[in-house]
């Protein structure tokens, strides 16, 4: 099959590589039909190659139709649609009871002390072969993919219930916005976007995105979301422009999006890229002992919110050795809530807004490009450098090289 492959910092390619098949009682095979590119997967891209070997291949988000299912698997039958969530779990551990599927004790990578077994990110999170391919191989497919409408929608409709619905809808609630409250997402990337979008039908009063991209504000404007471009009041007016939007004592939370890829961190950013070029077993024992992830978003977000506010995290982090401003958290009385999202947890409370027919949360005004997954090493750098309006990259194994298709999946939802 073919399937997009990591080969070093900042390159990719898409490599003819073994098929895979079922290998436990468990597993299910499937087609995929769609597989986006996250913001996380630029860490990889760009600075966790200490933790990736030649030829992983990469991606956390796909959907598609199953085409062979172990013996032990009776939800799901050959031909169904299903979205694959990012977490691998059982379903059935202490955690997974729960509602932790994250932190599954099954799949638990212990060997790095990290939680549960994701698709396609690094030897910390179990190294699994990822779904940015022609086909994937599912563990745990009797608890893991969610068998979606076969009504002709499209892909886009529910690709998202794979990470950025879940993502968007933990961080939100972690925010724990009272009603008719005021909140900040810091980073209108995909999960930015959903976040805000999230929040303003949840019931809040006041809902801000914050960003530099011009496409990406337009986006967040057209879903009614008020927006402050950062490249107009900078990182150190950014606290004086929010407490003037509420009421003088800042937002009730803050829902960090951004994560370890921000701007306005020169110093942690030159550290890993340093970080980046050496060799792995360096790398890593120097990310583990010593690793710093680009702060300025997170110094910001614990600037802005109000006393005794919330602070959720979304925005992927990995520094062991972060520097953090305990003095004002802990002045503040903030509340500080993260993690990576219990998706199949959270699959139930959020499909049925996902499938309504008024679209609701906008997932057919996310996707910015579909391409060919031929053109995968292109389109993370168009993704990574904000290039062409890209907000959102969906690969389809299906269209030939060279296609990239730019039409709206649906119609935008205009402002109130």
């Amino acid at each position: 099959m073919r399937a997009l492959t990591w080969q070093g910092t900042e390159k990719l390619s898409v490599e003819t590589v073994p098929d895979p098949g079922i290998l436990e009682p468990t597993d299910a095979l499937v087609q995929i039909t769609s597989t986006a590119i996250c913001g996380s997967d630029l860490h990889l891209y760009s600075t966790l190659g200490m933790f990736i070997d030649a030829g992983d291949v990469l991606g956390h988000e796909p959907m598609g139709r199953v085409l062979e299912v172990g013996s032990a698997v009776t939800n799901l039958r050959p031909g169904d649609r299903v979205v694959v969530p990012f977490v691998i779990a059982c379903g059935r551990c202490w955690m997974c009871e729960r509602g932790l599927p994250t932190q599954c004790e099954t799949t638990q990578v212990r060997a790095h002390a990290k939680g549960a077994a994701l698709f396609g990110y690094t030897k910390l999170y179990g190294q699994v072969p990822g779904g940015q391919a022609e086909y994937l191989r599912v563990p745990h497919a009797d608890y893991g993919p969610v068998v979606v409408p076969d009504d002709g929608s499209p892909d886009e409709r529910w690709l998202y219930l794979s990470d950025v619905v879940p993502t968007a809808w933990q961080g939100v609630s972690y925010a724990d916005v009272p009603s008719g409250g005021s909140v900040v997402v810091l980073g209108l990337g995909p999960i930015g976007q959903m976040a805000a979008r999230i929040a303003a039908y949840r019931g809040a009063g006041t809902v801000v995105g914050v960003d530099l991209v011009t496409e990406r504000l337009q986006m967040a404007r057209r879903h009614g979301v008020d927006v402050v471009d950062l490249r107009d009041v900078g990182l150190d007016g950014l606290p004086d422009a929010m407490r003037d939007l509420t009421g003088g004592r800042g937002p009730d939370a803050v829902i960090d999006a951004v994560g370890m890829e921000a701007h306005g961190s020169p110093v942690a950013e030159g550290i890993a890229k340093a970080t980046a070029l050496l060799p792995d077993a360096a790398g890593r024992a120097l990310m583990g002992k010593a690793g710093m992830d680009r702060l300025a978003a997170l110094h910001a977000a614990i600037a802005i919110v109000r006393r005794g506010g919330t602070l959720s995290l979304s925005g992927v982090y990995g520094g062991a050795a972060d520097p953090m401003p305990m003095l004002e958290l802990f002045d503040k009385q903030v509340q500080v809530r993260m993690g990576q999202a219990n998706v199949q947890h959270l699959v139930p409370e959020v499909l049925p807004l996902v499938a309504r027919d008024d679209d609701p949360l906008g997932v057919l005004d996310l996707r910015t490009h579909r391409a060919s997954l031929e053109d995968a090493p292109a389109m993370y750098e168009t993704f990574q450098k904000k290039q062409d309006g890209c907000i959102k990259v969906v690969l389809d194994p299906a269209l030939p090289q060279g296609t990239v298709d730019r039409t709206p999946v649906g119609s935008p939802t205009p402002p109130e």
